[in-house]
């Protein structure tokens, strides 16, 4: 029997991407990430595997969720600050908003996070995230700084923001009392006035 995207017998269908990349995590924790496959997980789901990859070009891009749409709204919401915004309140509030999350996903996007920082076969992957990521801000600094994005400037403050961000993951992981968006505000004001 092919996969025409049904869901198997006696299951409740899986509808969105976040319940596919849930019942990932699930797995992901009981028998580690690089014991799972991509059949284990369309089983867990429910769907078929060609299902799972309408969803996921790979594995590795389940811990990342929709990153490329996040990428697109960071770039929208970075292009419509007016040029009076300061340049580090507007990196600021990007940072802030683009990692922005809702209360009920706050249990797995930890999950997610931990994947991403700890897990070495997705160390990679995250290279090509925080590749895409460093070029978004670095084009919008770099607008603002009429310079070219591959420029010194551009791409140091994308590297810093970045770093910022990475720091503010690992407290948050390490402090699960914290909130996410006070440490990432915090470190970007803490960035400026080391370097201001």
């Amino acid at each position: 029997m092919t996969d025409q995207g049904s869901p198997r017998a006696g299951r409740k269908p899986i509808t969105s991407r976040s319940e596919v990349e849930h019942a990932a995590f699930e797995l992901f924790a009981r028998q580690g990430f690089e014991r799972t496959t991509v059949d284990d997980i369309a089983a867990a789901a429910g769907i078929g595997r060609r299902t799972f990859f309408r969803y996921f070009p790979s594995k590795n891009d389940v811990a990342w969720g929709d990153f490329d749409a996040e990428l697109r709204r960071m770039r929208k919401q970075l292009a419509e600050y007016p040029a009076d915004v300061p340049l580090i309140d507007a990196i600021r509030e990007a940072l802030v908003d683009f990692n922005r999350i809702d209360p009920d996903e706050a249990p797995w996007h930890r999950r997610r996070m931990e994947l991403i920082l700890t897990t070495p076969a997705l160390q990679a992957h995250s290279t090509l995230r925080y590749t895409a990521w460093r070029q978004v801000l670095a084009e919008f600094v770099a607008t603002r700084l009429g310079v070219s994005a591959d420029s010194l400037a551009p791409q140091a403050i994308a590297y810093a923001t970045l770093g910022v961000a990475l720091a503010a993951y690992e407290q948050w992981l390490r402090s699960p009392g914290t909130e996410l968006r006070e440490l990432l505000s915090a470190g970007v004001r803490e960035l400026s006035a080391a370097v201001g």
